[in-house]
């Protein structure tokens, strides 16, 4: 387990900016204790300082988790957000789009958000924006990036994307045996 070098850093960081914008911060300087990112085995990790000391006493090869997994590295150097940051991700999500019931089965599945499916959207939300997809109950689903603005969507056919699916909970059942 390592810190992050600057270009890992600037990665995770525009990645996370996507989402939540400035509230990046918020999640490195917390008032209860300091956070860090750190990276084992290609995946990023969102550990407390104090847990982090503790895991210096593992070996490296006997060391499988830590702390939240919030996304790994692809082979290329892409960074790709994981399922597992979805928690801290809608605590300070910026842009929100809330789902109907019958639109939420198919998101869970792994389907993107059609307009017919669209329960109500944050103000002003850009396109190609981070959004995290919540049921109308305010459940955080998962997360996914618009494809139009708050302002072409009311144009839009029934039929038409709304919003590109990344991540959902429903991938804890679909693939179980990749995440940790």
């Amino acid at each position: 387990m390592r810190p992050l070098t600057e270009e890992e850093s600037t990665a995770v960081f525009q990645k996370l900016a996507n989402y939540i914008g400035k509230n990046v911060v918020h999640l490195v300087d917390r008032p209860d204790e300091q956070y860090c990112f750190r990276l084992h085995r290609d995946r990023v990790f969102y550990v407390s300082e104090s847990a982090m000391r503790l895991a210096t006493s593992v070996a490296r090869p006997n060391l499988v988790s830590l702390g939240t997994c919030f996304g790994k590295f692809s082979k290329s150097g892409k960074f790709k957000l994981h399922i597992t940051a979805l928690d801290y991700i809608a605590q300070y999500a910026k842009y929100k789009v809330w789902v109907k019931p019958n639109g939420e089965m198919p998101f869970l599945y792994g389907n993107h958000v059609l307009k017919a499916h669209l329960g109500r959207i944050t103000e002003d939300t850009p396109e190609h924006q981070g959004v995290v997809v919540y049921s109308m109950s305010d459940v955080p689903l998962g997360f996914g990036v618009t494809a139009r603005s708050t302002i072409d969507t009311r144009k839009l056919d029934p039929t038409a994307i709304l919003v590109f699916h990344q991540a959902d909970v429903g991938e804890y059942l679909r693939d179980e045996e990749t995440l940790f």
